[in-house]
């Protein structure tokens, strides 16, 4: 499925910081989250609450962070969200009550007691009305572009002028489960614990966790070890050079938490590792394969965050600031054990449908689930590696699943306004098997 459409703004682009594994978001839920994304996305489109016609959050994580106890453990997915859609109104200098309509995707909405409410709670907390519906998606690690897909869509039949998009994750917060308890326990009978989170990244279609679908991927493309070890550090490098140069700031709603009884901002992505060496990344064990490609320093992390856009049909734009245009999408399906090769399909298709080559585009952001992954990405594709992730890639932010779509878009439109540029391609590998990608240029 590819598409290239016309008449469709991207108007508000926020995102909360991203928290490691367990950081400063664990308790901080995914409404939350997404509450905080889409109040400042609107703010950004100065567009009104209640001008959304619809909300449309994807969900599988949020704001990125650390293992072990990051700045977002505690916090919502909820919370995470209405940070980044209240940041991403407020650039679009849309009013909530603008809004037609609200979409918020997310992978994993168990994270929290009442997730299954996440966009509904997200959309109500920023202020969109009441008579105004909600709708929340699962395209796994696609989820926060198929957010702004729905949005789109909403907008090319009429069913909205005006709506708010995202995607949130909050990975810290996944539970453990104990299944068959429900109707009784047995006298004598131990039940074990099942990782939620754990489960979440294995496929049971195939029988591979998502590393090992990038061991395979990586072998069919020779990928070698030096390789991924040097497209890690270059990820960590270009996040510090980027970030110490303020260039996340026009992108990033910070998040304010109470940690130990004090008022602590988050301003900046808890989860990269600017001091990280070669010689460190060498000295790190394969975790899915005897002398394999995939370590803890060659993988996207586990992390927490939200991200929210604000869509506007070429009417709804007139009066506000667009930031870009959405050119087109494509969706398409591939191997599960190779899932990550995605990208590749998905990119070809959406340059077929707009008629358009490689040359045409001046940034591409790919997802780095895995950093071999991404190399085999490249190598099929003949990137021009100076295009891609300029910035620094989810290596180093982390990679919340529901939110990394929210996150890529939101980068890509303000980079590209930045950097003078024009066109930019955003795209994701999807558990199961599936790869995104969408298309937006700068206005």
């Amino acid at each position: 499925m590819s598409v290239a459409v016309k008449g469709v703004f991207i108007v508000g682009a926020k995102r909360t910081p991203f928290g490691t594994f367990g950081g400063v978001f664990r308790n901080t839920s995914a409404t939350e989250l997404q509450t905080i994304a889409a109040t400042a996305a609107l703010k950004e489109a100065n567009v009104a609450p209640d001008q959304v016609d619809t909300v449309i959050v994807g969900q599988v994580m949020s704001v990125s962070h650390r293992p072990s106890g990051g700045v977002f453990r505690n916090t919502s997915a909820t919370e995470l969200q209405t940070t980044a859609a209240t940041a991403a109104l407020k650039e679009a200098n849309v009013a909530p009550d603008q809004v037609d309509t609200v979409i918020v995707g997310q992978a994993m909405s168990g994270t929290q007691a009442d997730g299954i409410y996440t966009p509904r709670h997200a959309a109500l907390k920023v202020g969109v009305p009441q008579d105004r519906p909600a709708l929340g998606i699962n395209r796994l690690c696609g989820s926060g572009f198929q957010s702004v897909v729905n949005g789109a869509q909403d907008i090319l039949t009429g069913a909205a002028k005006v709506a708010l998009a995202g995607g949130v994750e909050n990975m810290s917060q996944a539970p453990f489960a104990v299944r068959g308890v429900r109707f009784g326990a047995t006298l004598g009978l131990n039940y074990a614990f099942e990782d939620t989170l754990w489960a979440g990244l294995t496929d049971s279609y195939c029988g591979l966790p998502m590393g090992m679908t990038a061991e395979k991927l990586g072998g069919q493309y020779s990928i070698t070890r030096d390789e991924v070890d040097n497209f890690a550090l270059q990820s960590q490098q270009r996040w510090k050079t980027s970030n110490d140069a303020g260039v996340f700031k026009a992108e990033i709603e910070p998040v304010t938490l109470t940690i130990k009884k004090k008022q602590v901002s988050v301003t900046t992505d808890e989860h990269p590792r600017p001091q990280t060496t070669l010689e460190g990344l060498k000295k790190l064990p394969p975790v899915f394969k005897k002398e394999g490609l995939v370590t803890a320093g060659t993988a996207s992390g586990i992390s927490d965050g939200a991200g929210a856009i604000v869509l506007a049909s070429e009417e709804a734009a007139k009066g506000l600031k667009p930031l870009a245009r959405l050119v087109g999408w494509s969706v398409v399906g591939v191997d599960p054990s190779i899932m990550g090769v995605g990208p590749v399909p998905a990119i070809e298709n959406l340059l077929k449908a707009t008629k358009m080559t490689l040359n045409d585009v001046d940034l591409i952001e790919i997802n780095e689930a895995f950093c071999a992954q991404t190399l085999a990405c490249a190598k099929a594709l003949k990137l021009d590696m100076s295009k891609l992730n300029v910035n620094g890639g989810a290596t180093a932010l982390g990679h919340p699943l529901g939110a990394s779509g929210s996150r890529i878009t939101a980068h890509l439109v303000h980079e590209l306004r930045r950097r003078g540029l024009k066109r930019g391609i955003g795209s994701a590998c999807i558990g199961g098997g599936q790869g995104i990608a969408l298309m937006v240029e700068a206005v």
